[in-house]
């Protein structure tokens, strides 16, 4: 039995474990079901956050890294709304997100990509989300890069995301790609996904509304936790 307060996930709303395409899954497919663990006192409780452990520029990524510069690339905003399975907006969420630079790049001692870091880009950012279950955040466009999946496989640009619930154990991870790129369906992580309206539902929506003139464009990523129009969770391989 799941924990009192906390809803099982649903296997349906999650690609396949082993999916060959992606050839990292082959190693890390379980062979044998997953067993339900019960919840404790901890995991239903604790550790939240609140508001006063979130600094107003934490949602800037463009505010400068170590060398108090401007990053370099293309300036955007991300924005969008959390809400839950009936549309209604969820308050106070924690959100954070991490990405590489414009060249690609992760700062990470784990990328060993040879494209150049940024000194001034620390490439996460994290917000809570306000009454009405909105966010935003102002950073950099991150650039495509390869991997060593295939003998020519790239990921399309992307940012991850991860939302915390009210409890330790609620935790959402999942990636935003970029309206019209067009290694979206040429990745095989995306492939994994067997829905096409799944893929559709990470893709951030160009929102010239938003954008501001001489200075930035938009990007429009509304999250829906459960529901008919969840966002699908994607689950995230180390340094990718």
């Amino acid at each position: 039995m799941p924990p009192k307060g906390l809803r099982p996930r649903g296997a349906g709303l999650h690609p396949p474990a082993l999916t060959p395409a992606y050839r990292s899954s082959i190693a890390r497919a379980p062979h044998h079901p997953p067993i339900a663990i019960g919840g404790t006192a901890e995991s239903l409780h604790g550790p939240v956050f609140g508001h006063g452990d979130i600094a107003p520029d934490e949602a800037n990524l463009l505010a400068g890294y170590g060398s108090g510069g401007a990053p370099i690339g293309e300036r955007i905003i991300v924005h969008g709304r959390l809400l839950d399975g009936s549309g209604r907006p969820v308050p106070g969420a924690l959100i954070e997100i991490w990405q590489a630079n414009s060249a690609g790049r992760y700062r990470h001692p784990g990328d060993r990509h040879d494209a150049p870091l940024d000194p001034a880009f620390s490439g996460c950012g994290r917000t809570l989300s306000g009454a009405d279950g909105s966010y935003s955040f102002r950073t950099i466009r991150p650039g495509a890069y390869p991997w060593p999946n295939g003998g020519n496989d790239w990921r399309p640009a992307h940012i991850h995301f991860s939302v915390f619930g009210t409890a330790f154990a609620q935790r959402l991870v999942t990636q935003m790609y970029f309206e019209g790129d067009p290694l979206i369906p040429r990745c095989p992580i995306v492939a994994t996904l067997p829905d096409p309206a799944a893929v559709t539902r990470l893709v951030g929506r160009l929102d010239m509304d938003a954008s501001i003139p001489f200075d930035a464009l938009a990007y429009r990523f509304d999250i829906v936790l459960r529901g008919h129009e969840a966002t699908p969770f994607e689950t995230r391989p180390e340094g990718n």
